[in-house]
């Protein structure tokens, strides 16, 4: 899916922008926004972006590169189909966002309520989806190391993090388990949040294990250092060893808070069994209960 598609019909794109020519007249209109010929220059352009700059990083990269990698001859086509790097940064980011959504959609779906998921579950939910798509994207595939760059990008890291966090599945997902946390809380004697930073910071080190090993084994897959064959097997391993990683993360966390050191916050499923992104159950995962 990686391969680029014919460029010869993409490369008369017109910048409003540019000035009349010599004898007065304007360039041709440029097609429109919905058009085919819009669309798959767009789609090159996002290609070429993510590629670059998951390769190169984003100061080594300019607007005229990637226009140029993207079969571009009109030096102006990145701005006229996206105002600027930060604009196609972000329309890059949203289209990941939709597709891993969907994935998390089906998941949750197949489970069910969030809040009658065990924490495993839970953040098998939020882990999962993700893994997913790495595997839809195929080998080679640059997401992974492309959202590695742009979390730690200053200009570009809140927009990061709310295109991934401010779905409808994940704000879901991440509304039941705090209310779990509160619950537990509530029932324990003191029980106001002793660190009102705690949460911030849980979800932060979740947020950073999974950009940064996703990318790990994405630079390995493109290197050669595990086999393209074997990708979405080795896409599968890692999503269960950064839930297992979570969960544990989660627990000594936990142990460290009386106000919700709970063994009920461990597993609060109500026999729910862990299912993939597909939906299919999960090897080990826990039958349902009768």
């Amino acid at each position: 899916m990686h391969h680029l598609h014919d460029m010869k019909s993409m490369n008369n794109t017109y910048d409003m922008s540019v000035v009349a020519d010599r004898s007065g007249a304007l360039p041709p209109a440029p097609a429109s926004a919905s058009s085919p010929r819009s669309a798959a220059a767009r789609s090159l352009i996002m290609r070429a972006a993510e590629r670059l700059y998951a390769t190169r990083g984003l100061a080594g990269v300019s607007i005229r590169q990637i226009g140029e990698a993207a079969g571009q001859r009109n030096k102006s086509a990145v701005q006229y189909h996206f105002t600027g790097r930060d604009a196609l940064i972000k329309a890059v980011l949203a289209e990941h966002a939709d597709a891993i959504e969907r994935h998390r959609l089906a998941m949750m779906s197949a489970l069910g309520d969030p809040a009658g998921m065990s924490l495993r579950d839970q953040l098998r939910c939020a882990v999962l989806p993700r893994i997913e798509h790495q595997i839809d994207l195929g080998t080679p595939s640059w997401y992974a190391r492309f959202l590695a760059q742009i979390v730690v990008e200053p200009a570009l890291r809140d927009h990061a993090v709310r295109a991934h966090l401010d779905t409808p599945s994940l704000r879901r997902l991440y509304d039941a388990i705090h209310a779990a946390r509160a619950a537990v809380r509530a029932g324990n004697a003191g029980g106001a949040e002793r660190d009102p930073g705690a949460t911030a910071r849980r979800e932060a080190m979740t947020r950073q294990l999974i950009v940064h090993m996703c990318a790990e084994l994405e630079t390995d897959l493109a290197a050669g250092r595990a086999r393209a064959e074997a990708a979405a097997g080795a896409w599968r391993r890692l999503g269960e060893d950064l839930v297992t990683a979570l969960c544990g993360m989660v627990g000594a966390l936990d142990a460290d808070d009386p106000a919700v050191d709970d063994p009920a916050m461990a597993d609060p499923a109500v026999g729910a069994p862990a299912v993939g992104a597909s939906g299919e159950r999960l090897r080990g995962s826990r039958p349902p209960e009768r």
